[in-house]
């Protein structure tokens, strides 16, 4: 797994060899990064269940202007904290070790809006639906930001629409897909 453009473009990172994590292949994270390109300069990146950090890294090196990363996971802390360090980008990063729902609470206290939200739980265990429930009532989210959630192919984020948020794209891929939502 790599950086695959910006300015730590080619840096390769490290992953966890914990067979319940699933990174993002690098040609799934190109699709996407093609698709959020214009939307990431300038912007605070959130990066829920970040596993080895690779999607915020790829954010930072796209010129967010800083980011965050949530995993509940003591093994992903420690190789989210060495890729930030291999890529020099520790001080535009912070690193929470933490249950993703419950840690937005504080990260709320921030009182300041994320540009782009990302969110890539385990499959078929519905953990995103805590995370869209603290999201609805908190100050970190606005109607410019932009969830985006990768779920399994079969699940399609039912009910996430009654808490206040609509979908706004889908793309597919081979086996599983990215949601976007939007605030309304």
């Amino acid at each position: 797994m790599r950086v695959i453009a910006g300015e730590k473009r080619h840096l390769l990172l490290k992953t966890l060899d914990d067979l319940s994590i699933r990174p993002t292949t690098d040609k799934i994270k190109e699709t996407l990064f093609n698709m959020i390109q214009f939307d990431i300069p300038g912007k605070k990146f959130l990066d829920l269940f970040a596993g080895s950090g690779a999607i915020g890294i790829e954010a930072l090196s796209r010129g967010a202007s800083e980011a965050t990363f949530v995993d509940n996971n003591e093994r992903a802390i420690k190789v989210i904290k060495e890729n930030l360090e291999h890529t020099g980008l520790t001080d535009r990063a912070k690193v929470i070790k933490g249950d993703a729902s419950l840690s937005l609470e504080n990260i709320s206290r921030e009182n300041e809006p994320y540009g782009i939200i990302f969110m890539d739980p385990p499959y078929d265990k519905d953990l995103y639906r805590p995370v869209f429930e603290r999201l609805k009532d908190s100050n970190i989210v606005n109607e410019n930001t932009i969830i985006i959630l990768e779920v399994a192919l079969k699940d399609d984020a039912v009910g996430i629409d009654d808490l206040g948020f609509k979908i706004t794209k889908i793309k597919k891929y081979k086996s599983n897909k990215h949601i976007f939502f939007k605030k309304v």
